[in-house]
């Protein structure tokens, strides 16, 4: 039997898989109706605005996402994961590929069905020097 911590974990995993292959439903699906994205430079979104920039990056880029976990905890119906985080973006229309890197937090709430959705996710994606 799967532990909350391993249901964690496959969910995250699950997520990243969708993100390489650039599969938006299925992202769609692991999100609470509320969830909230915080990345650097940008103000705040919502779910409403994730297909758009998620549909451009993969149409401009080929885009791989890894993302080590590095901590899982599970309190009641809320959990949370710490990852680091390395994304790679290639050019479609050829150039030079980009490689960002830092660290993910990540807020999943249980569902009355008992799946986790991501709530809140904030990351550190930064450009790598050199």
């Amino acid at each position: 039997m799967l532990t909350e911590e391993d249901a964690i974990r496959a969910v995250h995993t699950t997520f990243i898989d969708a993100v390489n292959a650039g599969r938006l439903q299925p992202l769609l699906g692991m999100m609470t109706d509320d969830v909230v994205f915080f990345s650097p430079g940008q103000a705040p979104f919502g779910r409403e605005g994730f297909p758009a920039g998620f549909e451009a990056g993969h149409r401009d880029f080929q885009l791989r996402c890894i993302s080590d976990l590095e901590e899982v905890v599970v309190a009641a119906d809320v959990a949370y994961t710490r990852a680091r985080d390395t994304l790679t973006l290639t050019p479609r229309a050829g150039g030079a590929t980009t490689q960002l890197a830092g660290h993910r937090m990540t807020v999943y709430r249980r569902q009355p069905d008992g799946a986790w959705r991501m709530a809140r996710d904030v990351h550190t994606l930064m450009p790598v020097a050199g």
